[in-house]
């Protein structure tokens, strides 16, 4: 509803080809064809498990997720959500061939909460509600649950490289005791998969993985909805 209003009030141009109308449109859209697959980041950070992304942070998926995260427009989480489930989907059936045996829980890497009233919103975790929804809509049972919080005195990580992200990011991501109690009280087995919207060092992604499995919990892999390229390694879509 809101990105119609904004539609009919401020007029909307197409983020991949700057057409008016849609947010995105069908002919971008089609264009998309993500080809989801590994995207190891160059160095790997230790303890990382195998990432997965649905393709590369170029050209329209860079705009849409710039201009979701950025710009508050909305209307892009859902086809970014069905990216990231395109490539969980993907991640899951390599590593699980005969399928997931318990449901699958999609942890956000969050943001500093400056950073999100900033924004006014939580653009990964949108998006990672819209890739839920359509993974349980094609029979993989899944939910998106924010288990993970940020320490204070976290700093941005853009423009760091890969050393300073990962000094800055040492011990940044604590569990929620509340959200591990509700997950809890589900009293069923699931798979945890760590999801972000751009993969970029790996070095948020390994630490999400370490605050989980300091209680208990074993990522079985990390996946976002695109991965950079780096060092002339090649697209990842």
């Amino acid at each position: 509803m809101l990105d119609s209003a904004r539609d009919l009030i401020l007029g909307t141009t197409c983020v991949g080809c700057g057409r008016p109308g849609r947010l995105l449109c069908t002919s971008c859209a089609d264009a998309l064809d993500p080809h989801p697959g590994p995207a190891w980041p160059t160095p790997r950070p230790a303890g990382l498990t195998e990432p997965w992304a649905a393709t590369a942070y170029a050209g329209t998926v860079r705009e849409m997720i710039l201009g979701h995260k950025e710009h508050r427009l909305l209307g892009l989480a859902r086809p970014l959500g069905d990216l990231l489930a395109t490539a969980v989907a993907a991640a899951l059936d390599d590593l699980l061939p005969s399928g997931p045996a318990a449901p699958v829980v999609l942890v956000p890497v969050p943001s500093r909460p400056s950073t999100a009233r900033h924004r006014g919103h939580e653009p990964t975790t949108n998006l990672i509600r819209c890739a839920a929804s359509r993974l349980t809509s094609l029979g993989c049972p899944a939910s998106c649950v924010a288990l993970l919080r940020t320490r204070r005195g976290l700093a941005d990580q853009a423009g760091l490289d890969a050393r300073a992200r990962a000094v800055n990011l040492a011990g940044a991501f604590r569990t929620h005791a509340p959200a591990l109690r509700r997950l809890a009280r589900r009293n069923q087995a699931f798979h945890v998969v760590v999801c972000d919207d751009v993969l970029t060092t790996g070095a948020t992604a390994a630490e999400a993985q370490r605050a989980l499995r300091a209680v208990g919990l074993a990522p079985m892999a990390v996946v976002a909805v695109a991965a950079t390229r780096r060092r002339g390694s090649p697209p990842s879509g």
